[in-house]
């Protein structure tokens, strides 16, 4: 059912917008126009499941009420292990959760709403984008994620879905399958503005009938109740102004959706038993495909790696890269892709050594694709092998 915007009660009656950042119709190119776009200023800390207004601007524009995630007593809204699965904020801390798409409509949809600093200026070109990862909980996967910006809110009470064509999806691609739970993914596009548009809506805007959608396999290790949808947490939102010669770096990456958008993760723990080279040893840091850039996971898994080389001044790290085989192959003809494994290496030895670790202390060595990782299983699929071997991996000496 498609909801008559003209005749929907205005948020404004009951919401108030002055906790958010100050208005302005100036707008910097390169500056982000999205108040709080990851969900780290709170109000009144969320005490349940449904409270995404306790997220500074934040609102859910139907009756179906979006989930706000933080450090919480209670472990349902907990960080970052939840009711729904676990998973370490893009940015910050704290991310947001909605339900993207459910089998029979067993669940109703929710959305996250958002006013925009400064109304969006007629004829420019915007870099918009934001990350989600699907739930351990999700017993399905969907396609059509995406972003609606509009001049007015939406607002209703009713639990039905907002039916509209949006305004960016996964670089238009609305076949691009969401599937992936493990770390970030992230969606984006360039969004040409009509001008005046002041709100911004994240979710699925189509019908199921429109939305396709995949059964997911549940992980035997995870302990959580699955529920007959796809649910997804949403983190680090962002509206950028580009100039007339800049392009949306998102859409760089377009060409790897070709082989994969999958980033792995996987939360390594240690122990005050553990001994230094055991607990650097174990840490992995993993990539998307074709990437160098480190995730937030990955900078978590540095900076233990830091801890622990600090502890002990006098060993040095062997830092040792790895591709897939598909990345290998593909680099034969594209340089871009080619090398991935020293890349990797070199982003891990750039942020070692931001955060005080001397070069002189780091042996970097290129392993290609001749390591696999002993992570993967007989019933990983071709995706998820690849993932789990773009990585890099530590020997502490």
């Amino acid at each position: 059912m498609k909801l008559n915007t003209k005749k929907m009660k205005t948020l404004f009656a009951t919401l108030t917008f002055g906790l958010m950042s100050i208005y302005s119709f100036g707008q910097d190119e390169g500056q982000n126009i999205v108040p709080n776009g990851s969900f780290e200023a709170v109000g009144k800390s969320p005490k349940r499941l449904g409270s995404i207004e306790s997220a500074t601007g934040w609102v859910s524009p139907t009756g179906v009420r979006a989930d706000l995630f933080v450090d919480s007593k209670n472990m349902d809204i907990d960080v970052p292990i939840n009711i729904y699965g676990k998973e370490v904020a893009k940015e910050g801390e704290n991310y947001a959760g909605i339900v993207g798409f459910s089998y029979g409509d067993k669940e109703s949809r929710s959305y996250l709403m958002i006013k925009l600093d400064s109304p969006l200026k007629k004829g420019m070109r915007y870099c918009v984008k934001f990350n989600t990862s699907l739930s351990e909980s999700s017993k399905y996967a969907s396609n059509n994620l995406g972003i609606l910006f509009s001049k007015k809110a939406y607002g209703t009470d009713a639990k039905l879905p907002i039916i509209e064509d949006a305004s960016v999806l996964h670089f238009n691609n609305d076949k691009k399958m969401f599937n992936a739970r493990f770390n970030w993914t992230e969606i984006g596009g360039q969004f040409i503005a009509s001008g005046g548009e002041k709100f911004l809506t994240i979710g699925n805007f189509y019908s199921n009938a429109e939305t396709k959608s995949e059964r997911v396999k549940k992980d035997a290790r995870v302990k959580v109740k699955i529920i007959a949808a796809a649910y997804y947490y949403i983190d680090d939102v962002s509206v950028v102004l580009l100039s007339d010669d800049e392009k949306c770096d998102c859409v760089e990456s377009e060409a790897n959706d070709d082989f994969s958008s999958m980033i792995y993760q996987k939360v390594y723990s240690t122990d005050e038993k553990m001994s230094s080279k055991e607990k650097v040893e174990i840490q992995q840091v993993f990539f998307g495909f074709g990437k160098k850039k480190l995730s937030a996971q990955a900078e978590v898994v540095l900076d233990g790696v830091v801890s622990e080389l600090k502890a002990n001044p006098e060993s040095k790290l062997q830092i040792l890269g790895h591709s897939n085989v598909m990345e290998d192959s593909v680099g034969v003809e594209n340089d871009y892709y080619a090398g991935m494994d020293m890349k990797r290496v070199g982003a891990v030895m750039k942020y070692l050594m931001a955060n005080g670790i001397e070069e002189s202390r780091m042996i970097p060595a290129a392993k290609g694709n001749a390591m696999k990782n002993e992570d993967i299983t007989a019933a990983d699929s071709d995706e998820l092998k690849m993932a789990k071997n773009r990585r890099v991996t530590f020997k502490l000496r």
